[in-house]
């Protein structure tokens, strides 16, 4: 029987932080998409201390991401929010498809400015009703997962058309909690794990409910290192599924798969 994949991993840090030290200090780039940013840097933090290494992390909306990987940005590490920029990557040979795993999920939410009510998100839920003369916060539709994810949930729950207009598209799903905390938005479309670092911010948003698991496909985190990685790449990834990144991870709101 072949060894329990976190298992393997747990050795292969081992192994890392197994290293003579006087190895010399190396820098990794890393391109991650946005609502990763607290736990991530929390753990990249962690991972330089105990190995001198150091990553550089560069944030934003995994499409955006993974067309500066096409055109040729030097990343060692992707870590995207939806599979579909990474199997774009891994079709241009871009990624390296064995080091290639989904490591976390996420929920999507509903979240307004301010103290609101919880509400019962389902088929017919009256968000234009709600919403007024105000904006929805989503991230951008062609290329935010927060976006497309829920774009895809109000399409399934049939008040997509109604909700369409009042749609106030941004860069990245951060940004658009960023803009429901500044009051520009009453509501916003973001991960569950982008509320709790909201919360942890101080930021006035209230979750108001979590659209349904079906209404939409499930929200997936795949990591892979690039066919160019500098080997500390494959290190940290190795990182992130130890049990120590789990419960950062999952401290941040995001699903763990086990």
């Amino acid at each position: 029987m072949s060894p329990h994949p976190r298992f393997t991993r747990a050795l292969a840090l081992a192994a890392t932080l197994a290293l003579p030290a006087t190895a010399q200090a190396e820098e990794i780039t890393v391109f991650a998409a946005a609502s990763l940013k607290t736990a991530l840097d929390e753990i990249a933090a962690g991972w330089s201390a105990e190995t001198g290494h150091s990553a550089v992390i560069s944030y934003g909306s995994s499409g955006t991401l993974a067309k500066q990987i096409q055109s040729g940005a030097p990343a060692d590490l992707f870590l995207s929010a939806a599979t579909n920029w990474m199997d774009v990557l891994e079709e241009d040979a871009l990624i390296d498809p064995a080091s290639r795993a989904d490591i976390l999920g996420n929920r999507l939410v509903l979240v307004a400015h301010g103290a609101s009510a919880p509400v019962e998100i389902g088929a017919g839920f009256d968000l234009a009703e709600r919403l007024g003369e105000g904006k929805l916060a989503m991230g951008l539709l062609d290329s935010v997962p927060a976006g497309q994810y829920g774009k895809e949930a109000l399409t399934s729950l049939g008040i997509w058309e109604a909700v369409e207009p009042k749609v106030a598209q941004v860069e990245n799903v951060r940004a658009a909690l960023a803009l429901v905390a500044s009051g520009e938005a009453p509501y916003g479309i973001v991960y569950a794990s982008d509320a709790v670092a909201g919360d942890a911010a101080g930021d006035d948003v209230t979750v108001v409910g979590a659209f349904p698991e079906d209404s939409h496909k499930p929200i997936v985190y795949p990591a892979a290192v690039t066919a160019t990685a500098k080997p500390e790449a494959k290190a940290f990834l190795e990182v992130l599924g130890t049990e120590a990144a789990d419960a950062v991870f999952a401290a941040q709101g995001f699903t763990v798969p086990k």
